[in-house]
């Protein structure tokens, strides 16, 4: 009997929440259909299968949403309103900002939106086209704009004010979908110049700065479990391995969020689920409910530091062989999240990357971030493996040089040098590609070009940019 056709059905959920009354309305209708199990995406949407039969009966169910079958032509808006009050501090970004800035969006974004308090860690910042993150003035964002298809990030010369955030995208958007020959794959593409266009558009409420956005020392925080928040008020945090829940549980979870007059849950781009304002009288009810289906709520660390594309199962076999390659070197992985990339163009958040690449053999290749900080776009290329026994290895040794590099106490006072000491060799030369940031350095060669370990920038001919593909006369001099 010849298999049933199945698509993907994406619903988004912007900023990655919903009301609990919504999400029971649609799990019901899976329901009815059939339908098992869901997954929650990077970009805090909704996910799962359907078959041919199902569409028109989904599509009348299920109204006011955006839902796209095997497409994302209108990718979900991320935003940090899950961390509020329980991963980040306490701000002038509130729940109630947060809400007035996605219900001013009357258009259906095309390209991607993240909403971020720069305060917090478990959403990353620059996955989206047009990055919006909160500065120290109340009301006020800086803006990056990711330029589609590349890695090149422009800084935004003014602090964009939460009334304008909606109707700057859909602007912002426009010129670049109208000017796509300039802005759209173009790694070389003017960010001033689309300042100019948006200016003869428009006009703005203006806040210059004077300082550039700096990042926080990231640290993924422990997102699973139930844990306290904020006076007398708990949080649930639930991890599933294979990304999988199943609908008859959530049914429950909704239920059980109406009882306790909770009204909306939460998704992250871990696709994860989490539950805020549970009050400790209502505790012994959620704990019979993870216990009624097994539900693990207490998995190891380096386990939940992964980003993985989307409902992809080679990526999460992978991931797995890894997680257990590091419990048998028992291996420290604080303070660093990994990023498996399947497909070349898929935009993940990850201080270390791992990117499958398949021409006569498999090969695996490895970069991290020049700093480790998985927000920042600054790549070197570290090394490459030929099966998985090795990529653990070189991932081992990777989060080895890591730790190294932090394993000394940096004090405040310099020490003086003494006068006889001899001079250290002059440092190697780093240089950097002025479109994706993307640098090359001598000590790790290139392994996606072919290029050794201790090979000069100097020496190299005909060489293109590992992850942007430009020439070598548009890399600089950094180090």
């Amino acid at each position: 009997m010849k298999a049933k056709e199945q698509y993907i059905v994406k619903i988004n959920l912007p900023g990655g929440i919903i009301s609990a009354g919504n999400l029971l309305r649609v799990l019901k209708v899976l329901q009815e259909l059939g339908i098992e199990t869901v997954s929650f995406g990077n970009r805090q949407q909704l996910l799962f299968s359907a078959a041919t039969e199902h569409l028109h009966h989904l599509r009348l169910n299920i109204p006011n949403t955006i839902m796209e079958v095997n497409g994302d032509d209108y990718p979900n808006i991320v935003s940090s309103y899950v961390t509020e009050e329980v991963f980040a501090p306490i701000g002038w970004l509130r729940e109630g900002v947060y809400k007035d800035i996605l219900d001013s969006f009357n258009y259906h974004p095309r390209l991607k939106i993240n909403i971020v308090d720069r305060h917090q860690n478990l959403i990353p910042f620059f996955t989206g086209n047009f990055n919006f993150i909160s500065s120290d003035i109340s009301n006020h964002w800086y803006l990056h704009v990711r330029f589609p298809k590349t890695n090149k990030i422009y800084p935004w010369p003014s602090l964009i004010y939460s009334a304008d955030i909606a109707e700057i995208s859909r602007l912002l958007e426009l010129i670049i979908m109208d000017n796509d020959h300039l802005f759209y794959n173009k790694p070389n593409a003017d960010g001033d110049q689309l300042v100019q266009m948006l200016n003869r558009m428009a006009d703005f409420h203006t806040q210059y700065y004077d300082l550039p956005m700096t990042h926080t020392d990231f640290h993924l925080p422990f997102y699973e479990g139930i844990n306290y928040y904020g006076e007398h008020k708990l949080w649930l945090g639930i991890y599933r391995r294979w990304e999988n829940f199943f609908v008859d549980f959530l049914i429950e979870i909704c239920t059980l969020c109406m009882d306790c007059r909770i009204g909306q849950l939460y998704t992250t781009p871990w696709k994860t689920i989490l539950i805020k304002n549970i009050l400790p009288s209502y505790r012994i009810r959620w704990s019979v409910l993870l216990n009624k289906y097994r539900i693990n709520v207490r998995h190891a660390s380096n386990e939940l530091n992964w980003q993985l594309e989307d409902r992809s199962d080679e990526a999460k076999e992978l991931k797995w062989l890894l997680v257990k390659a590091f419990e048998e070197a028992d291996l420290r992985t604080s303070k660093l999240c990994f990023a498996i990339k399947i497909s070349k163009q898929t935009g993940l958040f990850g201080s270390i990357i791992i990117q499958k690449e398949i021409s006569e053999e498999t090969l695996y290749h490895v970069m991290h971030t020049s700093n480790f900080n998985p927000n920042s776009k600054e790549f070197v290329n570290y090394g490459s493996a030929g099966d998985i026994k090795e990529l653990g290895e070189l991932l081992i040794r990777l989060c080895n040089v890591y730790y190294e590099m932090h394993s000394t106490l940096r004090l405040s006072v310099t020490p003086k040098k003494e006068v006889n000491s001899k001079k250290n060799d002059a440092p190697a030369q780093i240089y950097q590609c002025k479109h994706c940031f993307t640098r090359y350095d001598p000590l790790y060669g290139d392994s996606i070009n072919s290029i050794s370990p201790g090979t000069s920038f100097d020496l190299l001919v005909d060489y293109n940019c590992p992850t942007c593909d430009a020439r070598k006369a548009e890399f600089e001099r950094v180090f």
